[in-house]
């Protein structure tokens, strides 16, 4: 095999301006301005260490940056918007500032939140809600024009992984987005990319179904991406902590990418590169 067959042919997203190109595999890289996230949570708040994430993020390969202000770890509650904007626009607007060429995604369920951190010059919209928490969202993001993740999730992060139930896991997220991308394209979002939402809403067992299934979901011809780094999936399957999992979470990630996965979202850049160059290479075997 000279090349992944599972990823989609228009794999070319216009990011405001600046072309993320994912005919072959990117990282998005975590840049988290939350007190409370599941590993990371904390870490960025002081003084400028979010520039120094940015300018790490960006020197070991991240394609994107993702800033987020509200934790989705489970049992997460939802802030208020005025404390979400007050994370986040800071971040955003001094990321785009020093890093100009940069593609910056904005991790929000709001419409205002979007809106605000696109005009400060982020170029891509990632939501984890698919626009049910804030209708205005998906309607915000085609007037934007940028493009737009569409993450499946059952429940909210405060209930979601309360006995999470399917009848057949893979077919029913892959009916989720079939309805969902016909709103989105009838609302004028064409660039969009799918993310099954690991960790979100699923028991282990139904998250490594999701993993080997990816190549279901690239059946819809659009750019996936995978977020399993440091989670649930991996600490319960190994009997380790997050900071414990990287291990583990690189193995994940070469199964991701051989299963057709574009995008992976993840706190280790230096280490998901170098799982890329492998794939790359195998890929040429």
């Amino acid at each position: 095999m000279c090349k992944n067959t599972l990823l989609p042919v228009n794999t070319t997203l216009n990011c405001g301006g600046k072309l993320l190109d994912l005919s072959k595999p990117a990282i998005m890289g975590i840049l988290n301005v939350t007190p409370d996230s599941f590993y990371d949570g904390g870490r960025y708040l002081q003084g400028q260490a979010y520039l120094h994430r940015a300018e790490q993020l960006l020197a070991e390969g991240a394609s994107v940056i993702d800033i987020g202000g509200m934790s989705s770890r489970p049992g997460a509650g939802i802030i208020s918007t005025d404390e979400e904007l007050k994370r986040v626009m800071p971040v955003v607007e001094a990321v785009c500032k020093r890093f100009p060429d940069a593609i910056v995604s904005i991790d929000t369920v709001r419409a205002q939140v979007a809106t605000a951190a696109v005009q400060a010059g982020a170029g891509m919209v990632n939501d984890i809600s698919a626009g049910s928490i804030d209708t205005g969202l998906l309607p915000a993001v085609a007037k934007l024009q940028v493009p737009y993740v569409l993450m499946h999730m059952q429940g909210i992060p405060e209930t979601m992984q309360q006995s999470p139930e399917y009848r057949q896991v893979t077919e029913e997220i892959m009916q989720f987005f079939t309805a969902k991308l016909a709103i989105l394209r009838n609302l004028g979002i064409t660039d969009i990319v799918l993310d099954p939402g690991l960790g979100f809403g699923k028991t282990v067992a139904q998250n490594y179904r999701l993993l080997k299934d990816l190549h279901v979901f690239a059946l819809a011809g659009l750019p996936l991406l995978v977020g399993l780094s440091r989670k649930s999936m991996v600490c319960k399957v190994l009997g380790v902590n997050p900071v414990q999992a990287l291990n583990g979470s690189t193995a994940l990630h070469m199964l991701a990418l051989l299963n057709g996965a574009s995008l992976l979202r993840v706190h280790d850049v230096k280490e998901a590169k170098e799982v890329i160059a492998l794939f790359e290479q195998y890929q040429t075997a």
